[in-house]
């Protein structure tokens, strides 16, 4: 009976068509004008913004010639050790000597640089083409370092040049002295097997390691200079280690990819 009421009340009320039409409160108006901004800023970005990633991969701080490994040409015993590991050596030096059937014979280096391992030991019986030296070419010693990043082959072409490199060195700790910032200077198309990276390091064991996930590619990063520091390069942290770096040091990289815009996650 109530409801009667109210509808017949309804029905005698007057159509009020002179008072004007709120179609929505001041708020209202606020709230839809922000979302339409929002959506607007949204969609500009989308296609117009990019999305910044990063790829992961181990790293070798080196010279940027690389090294090589120095083999006897002869088979016979070593009765000098003429060099000495760290040592800097021209091109042509002596490196050992090796007694055999035909006389003396005196191992050499092939061009100039540091010997970073020394394999041959006094009275070692060497056949031809025994590793008795790995020699990193360097100049003067204080050519500055690179590092050489060996990034999955799938990753490769997504760097771009100069892309920003932020290396997390073995024998600094991050915590304390933060990463090692560079940035690319090139980037190798070709896949590295296990033998090339050993022939570049010098290093056999380095080269099954690197490639044991499968053949890499080798990204060449220059190192931010920095006259403030103790090592001559730039870090994340102020001054970085109280140290100086040495080549063959094991490294973690963080390589920036070229961004993607977000639109293309939705297009195929």
């Amino acid at each position: 009976m109530q409801f009667r009421q109210q509808a017949l009340a309804k029905l005698q009320s007057p159509e009020e068509l002179d008072l004007p039409v709120r179609l929505a409160r001041p708020q209202g108006w606020l709230a839809l004008g922000v979302t339409v901004l929002v959506m607007a800023a949204a969609s500009v970005w989308a296609v117009t913004g990019s999305v910044a990633s990063t790829v992961a991969a181990p790293a070798v701080l080196t010279h940027g010639q690389g090294s090589y490994v120095l083999q006897s040409p002869v088979a016979g015993q070593v009765t000098a050790v003429l060099a000495r590991q760290g040592q800097q050596l021209p091109a042509a030096a002596p490196v050992i000597k090796v007694r055999t059937a035909q006389g003396t014979s005196v191992v050499r280096t092939v061009a100039a640089g540091r010997v970073t391992a020394l394999a041959a030991t006094l009275g070692q019986i060497v056949q031809t083409g025994t590793d008795v030296a790995a020699v990193e070419k360097v100049a003067h010693a204080s050519d500055p370092l690179y590092a050489t990043v060996y990034v999955p082959a799938e990753n490769a072409a997504a760097i771009p040049a100069h892309a920003s490199v932020d290396l997390t060195v073995s024998s600094v700790p991050a915590q304390k002295y933060g990463v090692l910032r560079g940035r690319v200077e090139s980037v190798d198309r070709t896949a590295q097997s296990a033998q090339s990276v050993a022939a570049f390091l010098g290093d056999s064991q380095l080269g099954e390691q690197l490639t044991s996930k499968g053949r890499p590619v080798a990204v060449l990063v220059r190192l931010d200079r920095s006259a403030g520091t103790r090592s001559g390069y730039r870090w994340s942290t102020a001054g970085g280690p109280p140290f100086r770096l040495d080549s063959m040091t094991l490294a973690s990289a963080s390589v920036r990819l070229a961004g993607r815009r977000p639109v293309d996650w939705l297009l195929p």
